[in-house]
């Protein structure tokens, strides 16, 4: 085609359909790389979706057993104080022990033993003045 520059037409064509098929090439290739970036931001979104779920389940079984603790703690303070009183070691020691107060057979005098309770007081009252008898 030579002459009205047919022969110029046939190579801006052959051009122009180059540039065009390199130009979807290019965009081809750009938008499969969207296409896989939106992909692979999805998985990531779901793995770290099911992530938080599960330390989500595990805070809340961890914050049942913190409160189990903290009441079973509550319990086991009120059991010790309880066990503290007065009264508890003595219903105890009467009860599960077979304790009493000691009868006369089973006491030990330490030193010897007073004619009577007037004794006692006059040689108390001896002691704390310095007197002598």
């Amino acid at each position: 085609m030579k002459g009205d520059g047919g022969f110029e037409l046939d190579d801006r064509t052959s051009a122009s359909r180059a540039s065009v098929g390199e130009g979807a090439g290019v965009f081809l290739a750009l938008w499969t790389l969207a296409i896989v970036a939106v992909a692979v931001a999805f998985i990531l979104f779901l793995a770290l979706r099911g992530k938080v779920m599960s330390l989500g389940y595990e805070l809340g079984r961890l914050r049942a057993e913190q409160s189990q603790l903290q009441e079973m703690k509550r319990v086991l303070v009120l059991e010790s104080a309880s066990y503290k009183s007065p009264e508890r070691v003595e219903t105890v020691a009467r009860t599960l022990l077979g304790m009493g107060p000691p009868t006369p057979a089973q006491m030990i005098m330490a030193g010897p033993m007073p004619a009577d309770s007037d004794a006692i007081a006059a040689g108390s009252k001896r002691k704390s003045t310095g007197a002598t008898p």
